[in-house]
């Protein structure tokens, strides 16, 4: 999901250094010393033939992990994968966007999704990963870990060898307990393709539906149940929509196109319990806010965050400040011969000189490429990740206005706000007088290009020139002529 967790925090993080890189050794089959034939022949009691390279973990991350092992030339016969999923890695985002639509409103599906279509590459169907020799375990996650045998065992039994281990887990959904309704039937929470199908059957047949949350995924889902002209309420507990990125001026913008879709809004709420129906069918049917008012609904959507699926990687080494497996700027957890990447990995953000967790597609491409290249080749350079996230919402055929805004750096310091939203707007962070981050409503390609630019770069910015620009592209003229001074 663009953007797919309301538990991502741009701002808390902490400053520690990377793990001991003296512990962080790579282990894997000298090609000099052990013929892969041989190793084979060593482990032919393991569940998985391919065992030098092992991934676990069925998302974005594997997807793309996958893919640079085939660019090396080292994936046919030596990487499994293995996911909790019954399909190939796809790109999660579509699950909370096109996914959802209606059918007349041509809703994504697989295989029309699988990676790595989303950044332009090569379609990674099952026939990809069986062509490129991959094995693919299906539908069997791992449930234990020997660090010192190098073996982990899977929910139904099997025994696997590894040389080198990425691991790439993602997240999942948090949920609402029991004991207030989190789990009556039409109460849905979006993690996977079983997830957004079941949705998808319930919202065929329902009447009001009621979002909780108002990040990433409320704001996504809300406007693709917009497409089945349904009765559609948002409730979130905080001030305004998307707080963690979003200042109150812009928010009340998105706040202002939900409303004229028709999609009712209840800020600042608090959620007691989820009613179920008292007509026999034990479905939920309300939900009841903490001032005891009542909110009708046949289907309700949770995306409250997510949290980092570290399992039975605890062992490994977490971070207990922002969460996930503590990695170094290579992606190498403190044990020899396992790496951690995407959601589930904290690692060092080198620009902002910190510690940070990203649950974004963008970082899981980009982690996986480079924890694999430093596995497989001599690079040594650290990852330097620039924040960036995006949305898009209202896409469905027949939209009165289809919204996509990025966003690229950090959201700290003084903001300036230019434009109407009708067009466009922009929002600029400034922090000691440069530019710290840059988002960018119904931008154009090439005004989309220049936000990385300016957020990496950090430019100094004459705050009282930015306020009295008259449009988004004056104002990105000056960020630009900006640039140019600094050179």
């Amino acid at each position: 999901m663009a953007a797919i967790t309301n538990s991502l925090s741009l701002k808390h993080t902490l400053s520690i250094g990377s793990p001991q890189t003296n512990l962080l050794t790579r282990t894997r089959p000298s090609s000099t010393s052990l013929s892969f034939r041989t190793f084979h022949r060593c482990y032919a009691s393991y569940a998985n033939e391919n065992r030098e390279y092992v991934i676990v973990g069925g998302g974005n991350a594997a997807g793309y992990a996958a893919r640079t092992f085939v660019e090396h030339g080292v994936a046919d016969g030596r990487l499994c994968i293995v996911t909790k999923e019954g399909v190939a890695p796809y790109e999660r985002p579509a699950l909370t966007k096109a996914y959802l639509f209606p059918p007349d409103k041509k809703p994504a599906r697989l295989p029309g999704f699988h990676t790595c279509v989303g950044s332009g590459g090569e379609r990674q169907t099952p026939e990809w990963y069986k062509e490129k020799g991959i094995e693919m375990l299906y539908e069997d996650p791992v449930e234990n870990i020997d660090t010192e045998k190098q073996t982990l065992t899977t929910s139904s039994g099997k025994l696997l060898k590894y040389g080198s281990l990425i691991i790439a887990t993602g997240c999942t959904a948090s949920r609402f307990p029991d004991k207030i309704g989190g789990n009556l039937p039409g109460v849905h929470y979006v993690r996977d393709v079983a997830d957004a199908d079941a949705l998808v059957s319930s919202l065929e047949k329902t009447k009001k539906v009621v979002v909780v949350g108002g990040g990433y995924i409320g704001m996504e889902i809300a406007a693709a149940a917009v497409a089945w002209k349904l009765d559609t309420t948002i409730i979130f507990p905080e001030d305004h929509l998307l707080q963690r990125l979003f200042t109150p001026s812009l928010a009340r913008r998105y706040e202002e196109l939900y409303q004229k879709n028709g999609v009712k809004i209840l800020k600042g709420a608090s959620i007691k319990s989820l009613e179920a129906s008292s007509n026999g069918n034990g479905g939920v049917a309300s939900v009841k806010l903490g001032d005891g008012s009542i909110v009708e609904a046949d289907t309700v959507i949770i995306g409250i965050g997510a949290k980092p699926a570290v399992g039975p990687f605890e062992r490994v080494g977490l971070n207990t400040d922002v969460g996930g497996i503590q990695v170094d700027g290579l992606f190498r957890t403190s044990i020899p011969g396992i790496f951690a990447v995407g959601d589930v990995a904290a690692f060092p953000l080198k620009i902002y000189s910190r510690i940070s967790r990203v649950e974004h597609v963008d970082h899981a491409r980009r982690s996986a490429q480079h924890c694999v290249k430093a596995l497989l080749s001599a690079q040594t350079n650290t990852y330097d990740y620039l924040p960036y996230f995006y949305s898009r919402v209202f896409e469905y055929e027949g939209s009165p206005r289809k919204v996509w805004w990025q966003f690229f750096g950090d959201n700290v310091g003084e903001t300036v706000e230019i434009g109407n939203f009708d067009p466009k707007i922009a929002t600029f962070w400034i922090e000691s007088g440069k530019l710290k981050g840059v988002l960018v409503e119904s931008g154009s390609p090439e005004e989309f290009q220049l936000l990385p630019e300016l957020a990496r770069r950090q430019p100094p910015i004459d705050k009282a020139k930015l306020q009295n620009a008259t449009s988004v592209e004056e104002a990105l003229d000056i960020a630009r002529e900006s640039l140019q001074a600094a050179v």
